[in-house]
């Protein structure tokens, strides 16, 4: 690599600008209070994210209704959060002005924990269930998010990433699954309904030209009746609906698609490549890079996966070192019209100030994600996120569990 590493050259989002091509990935953390609000755990996580200076930052799957949500403690964006957010958004500023700040608007569906909360589907799926939805919850769902993106908006949010991705709601009413007969399912002009209607009542009703709008999309879920497949009934991949899912999210408005794949309680691995199948990244530049195909320039596609390239420590084969990296991945990719942009989930958690070591290159200082994914055990077990290799607490409060656990195994046996 010569020259300017194109992750640190400025690029324009619509009418903002994003200071470098680094994305921080919007990573569900568990730790709201009781009404959904931040906390002092929150606010200390994304006091850091701002410090490391990423020039976009994705707000964690910020609920739009507390009735039906995939976390207990899940960060929720109705009326009576709209004071604690805007508190929120005015703290982080101060940190850091320049940083572009979105939040990620989700509606759990099928995955929101039955536990405490009610589980809603499409269509059941096995191993999920839940109340079937009717086309008039449906309707007032596309209403809370609406509202959702207005106090966004309100609070001093540079845009929103509509979750159609994942497996939450918008990714379920999208999969050829969803082959029920109403007025969100069967052909593809129905289940993409209330996407495109979301996006242009975002725009419509939000009305400000510098307000970003704009959706993370898993473009192949991996599965039989998922999104990028053939069909109901099989896993064969067919990217025509993703793609005319983009350029139909960008005519109605859309500034940029935050690319993604895998439904994580479905296909995790393909979601995020992890140490036994890191290929799996090399997907995602198909995607990515079939995005980018079919989008307008100036339509900014934002990469995902990348947590695994790290320092090129990462079990990849077949690569020389010097060529096994996020720098040198991310580079490349840029230059070479594969992705404008790279976001970044898990390393995020490893090391918040990743942009700014890597800016100032100080790359030997950086806290590597080692994918082992115990941030993902902490948040399947409901408890608040980080990394469990380089942040104590969270380290210790996943031992605490399994050690419990461990004593009540022996019990039983």
């Amino acid at each position: 690599m010569t020259g300017k590493n194109a992750l640190f050259e400025p690029i324009k989002i619509g009418n903002l600008v994003s200071s470098n091509r680094l994305m921080i990935n919007a990573m569900e953390c568990c730790d709201s209070d009781e009404y959904g609000n931040p906390t002092e755990r929150t606010y200390e996580r994304y006091t850091k994210l701002f410090k490391g200076q990423a020039g976009l930052i994705d707000l964690e799957a910020i609920t739009v209704t507390y009735d039906s949500r995939g976390r207990k403690m899940q960060l929720s964006i109705e009326p009576h959060n709209e004071k604690a957010l805007e508190k929120f958004v005015s703290q982080l500023r101060k940190e850091n002005d320049k940083t572009l700040f979105i939040f990620q608007l989700t509606h759990s569906g099928e995955l929101s924990h039955p536990d405490f909360s009610r589980r809603v589907t499409v269509k059941h799926l096995p191993g999920f269930g839940g109340d079937l939805l009717s086309e008039e919850e449906v309707d007032d769902i596309l209403d809370k998010f609406v509202l959702a993106a207005k106090i966004c908006h309100n609070v001093g949010g540079n845009g929103v990433d509509l979750k159609l991705s994942h497996g939450y709601l918008g990714s379920q009413l999208l999969r050829p699954y969803n082959d029920r007969d109403w007025k969100y399912g069967g052909p593809w002009e129905k289940r993409s309904r209330f996407a495109f209607e979301l996006i242009e009542r975002v725009v419509k009703e939000v009305n400000d030209p510098d307000f970003l709008v704009g959706s993370k999309v898993s473009v192949w879920e991996g599965f039989p009746g998922g999104c990028g497949a053939a069909s109901p009934t099989t896993a064969v991949m067919d990217l025509t609906e993703s793609i005319d899912l983009v350029k139909g999210l960008e005519e109605r408005g859309a500034h940029y698609i935050l690319q993604s794949a895998g439904s994580p309680s479905i296909t995790l691995a393909l979601s995020q490549p992890d140490k036994a199948i890191p290929d799996y990244a090399y997907l995602h530049h198909y995607f990515s890079k079939t995005l980018k195909e079919n989008l307008k320039p100036e339509t900014v596609v934002i990469g995902s996966a990348y947590s695994i390239f790290r320092d090129g420590k990462n079990n990849l084969q077949a690569v020389k070192p010097e060529e096994n990296t996020l720098l040198y991945w991310g580079d490349k990719n840029i230059r070479e019209g594969v992705c404008d942009m790279v976001a970044l989930g898990r390393q995020s958690f490893a090391d918040p100030f990743v942009p700014q070591k890597l800016m100032e290159g100080r790359e030997d200082e950086i806290d590597w994600c080692t994918a082992c994914d115990n941030c993902i055990e902490l948040l399947i077990r409901q408890q608040n996120v980080g990394c469990t290799t380089y942040n104590k607490p969270y380290r210790d409060a996943l031992r605490k569990i399994r050690e419990e656990e461990g004593k009540l195994k022996a019990k039983r046996t």
